[in-house]
């Protein structure tokens, strides 16, 4: 299965013409175009990066321009930007080099000035985050590795958003996998620092777990949205009891009740509990999804084992004061991950949607065994109706394997800014799939090419 894996310079003379002819014809705006179903797809080459481990990359559009952060062919941090209206990139290698871990991916954005903020390459590791010190320049980016200066010693999980008045935030888990809880810094625009948005903990597992969370998210209720599984150790295994909160303003946070929460979260908080499902029953962070129903209200998509011990879909909703979980898959087969490090994905889970088809919620799944595929569902009831094909916003061309070499699999990233009317982008590049974070000694494939992908 083509996406199941999806994630996520020096060498662009070598082997040109064999890249072009393998990718598409060319343009002469040095574009490459190739037909699909749903008609063309543009694509840019950016250049060659690693193939041996996945790890996520980060596109983002803003304004006229657009910037990726990305791994080069030498494992060095790599910033291309270029105007919407040219297909050449500018670049500008940066000195901090990753290793092998597909968690150190890179994440990126622009500020209400134009100050270019980048972080990543880090898993229990100190701070890496470099900004700017010219607008839109991605040649004036200094290694400032701190914004407050305090717990930025053992950070994962790097991300940027924005709050609900625009303003930029940033969070990260501090300390470690089982034993970790989530920070969040506001940048000040008027003094150009980072201060923090909490006086405490958004979630703390008290040095017993930690949270894996999705998102805060923002969703059409103009609630935030935030799910997460427990976690008591590195082991992958050890992940349980789905939980949720919400929030108007990320600083005050409530049940799906409106039952008022103080911070930090804790596994104590019994009311903000979806689905009590303890150690080793299925549950993985990967595997859960917020969605939402033509109403926009909220479903939740995520899997875990049943009575018979193999790994299944589930949807839940709150409806008459409870969560209401409903199996709706029946598959002969149990996805029996553990252990430390990047696993392999036997299962991905797309948010579930409303579908085309009125009165009913599709929900797609990309699985080891069964493919690519979504449940239709009744939207009422829950009810499984039936098993149809996937269907993705991007030309499913793009899933296509083109390396010869065995074990390859599609890595897509989309992007993260605001692209212009009617334009939408995503990264596209080849790897093999995760390998417990290590260096492979041998069946090493050649770097492949990132691209830029228009549909």
């Amino acid at each position: 299965m083509n996406n199941l894996f999806s994630f996520l310079i020096s060498r662009e003379r070598f082997h040109a013409l064999f890249i072009y002819l393998f990718l598409g014809s060319i343009c002469s705006s040095g574009q490459f175009i190739s037909q699909t179903d749903s008609g063309q797809i543009r694509s840019i080459p950016i250049a060659y990066v690693p193939a041996s481990f996945p790890v996520n990359f980060s596109l983002f559009t803003s304004g006229s321009r657009q910037y990726v952060a990305f791994y080069d062919s030498t494992h060095h941090i790599t910033l291309a930007c270029r105007r919407l209206t040219d297909s050449v990139w500018d670049y500008s290698r940066l000195d901090s080099k990753v290793g092998w871990d597909s968690h150190n991916y890179l994440t990126l954005v622009t500020d209400d000035e134009g100050y270019i903020h980048l972080a990543g390459n880090m898993h229990s590791s100190q701070l890496v985050y470099l900004r700017s010190s010219i607008p839109f320049d991605i040649h004036s980016m200094q290694a400032i590795d701190t914004m407050t200066g305090n717990e930025e010693d053992v950070t994962t999980y790097p991300e940027f958003m924005r709050g609900p008045k625009g303003e930029l935030l940033f969070h990260y888990r501090y300390g470690r996998s089982g034993s970790g809880y989530e920070v969040f810094n506001l940048w000040n625009a008027k003094n150009k620092n980072w201060e923090r948005l909490l006086d405490k903990p958004l979630t703390d597992g008290r040095g017993r777990m930690n949270a894996y969370m999705q998102g805060p998210s923002l969703g059409p209720d103009g609630f935030y949205h935030l799910l997460w599984v427990w976690r008591n150790s590195p082991d992958c295994a050890t992940n349980h009891t789905l939980s949720y909160a919400r929030s108007k303003d990320l600083l005050h946070w409530v049940s799906i009740r409106d039952e008022k929460v103080e911070l930090p979260i804790t596994v104590d908080d019994k009311q903000l509990y979806v689905d009590t499902t303890a150690v080793h029953g299925g549950l993985i962070n990967i595997g859960m999804k917020i969605g939402f129903d033509a109403d926009g209200k909220i479903l939740i998509g995520y899997h875990k084992y049943d009575t018979l011990g193999n790994t299944q879909l589930f949807l839940t909703r709150f409806t008459n004061g409870a969560w209401t979980s409903k199996q709706v898959t029946q598959w002969k087969y149990r996805w029996d991950f553990k252990g430390y490090g990047t696993i392999v994905n036997e299962l991905l889970i797309e948010p579930p949607k409303p579908s085309s088809i009125k009165g009913y919620i599709v929900f797609g799944y990309h699985h080891i065994k069964y493919g690519d595929g979504q449940i239709l569902v009744d939207e009422k009831t829950l009810e499984p109706i039936q098993t149809q094909l996937l269907t993705t916003l991007y030309p499913v061309k793009v899933d296509s394997i083109r390396s010869s070499f065995p074990g390859m699999v599609v890595d897509k990233v989309f992007d993260s800014g605001k692209a212009p009317k009617g334009s939408r982008y995503l990264l596209r590049w080849e790897t093999l799939s995760p390998n417990r974070d290590q260096q492979r000694q041998d069946n090493k494939p050649p770097d492949t090419i990132l691209e830029l992908v228009t549909y």
